[in-house]
């Protein structure tokens, strides 16, 4: 069945907005003082995230293609697998999902969010750190991260057929990458998920917040977008 862009559209915001909000709602339960999860650890934010891209992939890919990734949209525009036209629809769509599904994780954990006092735990609860303090560290695992997230979506997706194993496969390989290469930086493996949020951690006036880290915010805007490039030029050259 065809969709209009409009519905697409739709689809890729309501997508995005739930993986922000299952994903990073999975960082505040961990990371915000006084909750249930507090400081239950890495593999549950893992968990977390896997689940939240596995769950709207398996709701909207039928719809829109499931993107919800700004560097998935621009990687397959720029090898001619996604048309040019609908990109900038796409990714408004999928900014404007990634603010409104942690705006949803501002109000779920506003209380906790007010006990908090580290500013970096605050601030990973909306988009990733410079832990290392090294531009170039972020942007290798950023670019390392994303090419193997969209090398893997594409493979477990290219035979165009909606298939639940393919959907569980793309969500337990984000839960892989958060567990092992997410330790240096958060990571975003996309551009809507860290930007979307870092705007409303700067916009809110939340109690001990901290710095924005602007200085850094170029790195998981660029790095994605590179990475979901070459991981497509990769696919449809040799594949």
């Amino acid at each position: 069945m065809h969709y209009t862009l409009f519905i697409r559209c739709v689809a890729e915001f309501i997508g995005t907005a739930l993986m922000v909000a299952l994903g990073n709602g999975s960082v505040a339960n961990v990371e915000l003082k006084g909750t249930k999860g507090f400081h239950g650890g890495w593999i549950l934010i893992g968990f977390g995230y896997g689940i939240g891209v596995m769950i709207p992939v398996m709701m909207f890919a039928g719809i829109s293609g499931g993107a919800f990734n700004p560097a998935m949209t621009l990687g397959m525009a720029t090898n001619g697998l996604f048309p040019w036209s609908e990109v900038l629809p796409y990714l408004a769509a999928q900014f404007l999902g990634a603010i409104f599904g942690q705006a949803l994780i501002v109000a779920a954990y506003k209380p906790y969010y007010d006990h908090t006092t580290n500013a970096d735990s605050i601030l990973g609860t909306f988009s990733t750190i410079d832990n290392a303090h090294s531009k170039l560290n972020g942007f290798i695992n950023e670019f390392l991260g994303t090419f193997v997230l969209v090398l893997g979506a594409v493979a477990l997706t290219s035979d165009k057929v909606d298939s639940r194993a393919d959907f569980i496969g793309l969500g337990f390989l984000v839960m892989a990458l958060v567990i092992s290469l997410g330790g240096a930086t958060g990571p975003a493996l996309n551009p809507a998920r860290d930007l979307g949020p870092r705007i409303l951690h700067a916009i809110l006036p939340l109690q001990h917040k901290g710095s924005s880290q602007w200085e850094y915010s170029w790195v998981p805007v660029v790095a994605p977008i590179v990475g979901a490039i070459c991981a497509v030029k990769v696919w449809t050259t040799f594949f």
